[in-house]
């Protein structure tokens, strides 16, 4: 939402919002660009009369702002609608999809993109640091976007990403993931299927041939041109690794079986080279040479609050994640093991999203969280479900805390000089980050 009033004050327009809580790095963006945010529900934010209202997936019936803007009958549209008919129409739209890595895969692309001359368009959902902003409108060539599967609004129940009809569609990676709108994973590859629909012929699908459920999905039918990338032999772009005793070295194959190309990339970790090696792959099909956007990638600066690191205090080094889902836990920890080697890694988690809170991934955390030396679970009493199953199987690696000053605490006896702590959280956590190191410091 941050992008998209930025997207549409260079448009022209007079944008305000309202939320119940903003934090960093979106509300440090959105001070500094000058659209006025208020915090709550108050029917007073509509005033003046707005010409339109864009209403967040996150608002349901029942929100007082939401009711007023019905029983005023002020004209009212959803994001992802807006964002097709006023900026995506006649664009070349790049869309990153997958339930993983669509942020890092985003920025990666448009920063290739722009790196070779092509200025584009982006919404991307975190700030790439190579452009310190979340969105920007481009020239009227490309347009990348990151195309999320979570619903519209309250009156429009499809993903968001079927109002975009991307002619190159990046297909990252595909598991069950939000509990709390979909049953199985066979209703989230239904809704990816609808995407893939909307790609033309003349478009083309990038996808992750090493991932069965994407496969399973494509089964269902493909009437656009198909490029694949993956580690295992058969794809069309092959990631390869070389270990020589420290982090793995990554280089890429393109399909003219051309020698490897070194991979130089700041990102650590696995996922991160597939997420490199999917944004060359789709740069690829816009006549940018592997080469090329290799060099680029050289040049990237990550995205805020991904394995980000915010400093160093008392010899103990603070990194902030956005990680929410145990794949994506188990893969940043990976990354960060890359980077520090023997080094005491001390996890925490905020079990912040709406599936985490339901308990659906809870009998699967303790194996993604193994890659830490120790892990604290931040189990507030109204977590819903017992942070035990967890701890439990942690053993002496583990512990849960039901406050953030318990947190501070534990970090305190746990996070010692020498120590790397990922603090991981799909929201603010309270301001923990920024808590612990003044802690430390102190």
């Amino acid at each position: 939402m941050a992008g998209l009033a930025h997207l549409a004050r260079e448009l022209g327009h007079t944008v305000s919002g309202s939320d119940a809580n903003v934090y960093p790095p979106m509300s440090d963006y959105l001070a500094a660009t000058g659209v006025e945010v208020h915090l709550g529900w108050e029917t007073s934010h509509l005033a003046p009369r707005p010409d339109l209202v864009i209403v967040g997936n996150a608002l349901s019936r029942g929100n007082p702002l939401l009711e007023e803007v019905l029983d005023r009958r002020l004209p009212y549209t959803s994001g992802p609608a807006w964002l097709a008919e006023h900026v995506l129409r006649d664009r070349h739209v790049l869309a990153v999809a997958g339930t993983h890595g669509k942020t890092t895969t985003s920025s990666l692309l448009a920063w290739i993109l722009d790196a070779c001359g092509h200025a584009p368009g982006f919404l991307i959902g975190g700030i790439p640091e190579n452009f310190a902003q979340p969105a920007r409108l481009g020239g009227n060539g490309y347009f990348v976007i990151e195309a999320d599967e979570y619903d519209t609004a309250f009156f429009d129940k499809r993903s968001k990403f079927v109002h975009y009809r991307p002619s190159t569609l990046i297909l990252n990676n595909l598991e069950f993931d939000h509990a709390d709108i979909f049953a199985d994973l066979a209703a989230i590859q239904t809704q990816f299927h609808h995407l893939i629909r909307t790609v033309p012929r003349r478009g083309v699908v990038v996808w992750n041939r090493d991932d069965k459920h994407i496969e399973a999905t494509l089964s269902q039918g493909l009437w656009s041109r198909q490029v694949t990338f993956a580690e295992q032999p058969g794809a069309d772009w092959r990631l390869t690794t070389q270990a020589t005793g420290g982090a793995p070295h990554y280089a890429v194959i393109d399909p003219l079986g051309s020698p490897p190309v070194p991979m130089d990339s700041p990102l650590s970790g696995r996922h991160n080279a597939l997420n490199v090696l999917a944004a060359v792959a789709a740069a690829a099909q816009l006549g940018i040479a592997a080469p090329a956007a290799l060099e680029a990638v050289q040049r990237f600066k990550n995205v805020k609050r991904r394995l980000e690191r915010l400093g160093t205090a008392g010899g103990v080094t603070v990194y902030a994640d956005f990680a929410h889902h145990p794949t994506a836990i188990a893969a940043t920890l990976a990354a960060l093991r890359e980077q520090v080697g023997a080094a005491r890694i001390v996890a925490v988690l905020e079990a912040r999203s709406n599936t985490m809170r339901m308990g659906v991934h809870q009998h699967t955390l303790a194996p993604a969280l193994a890659g830490a030396d120790f892990a604290l679970l931040f189990a507030p009493p109204d977590l819903g479900w017992n942070a035990g199953v967890v701890t439990e199987a942690l053993g002496e690696r583990g512990a849960a805390c039901a406050s953030r000053a318990e947190l501070l605490a534990a970090l305190g006896h746990h996070a010692t000089p020498g120590s790397h702590v990922l603090v991981m959280s799909n929201g603010d956590f309270g301001g923990l980050h920024q808590r612990l190191l003044a802690q430390l410091s102190a």
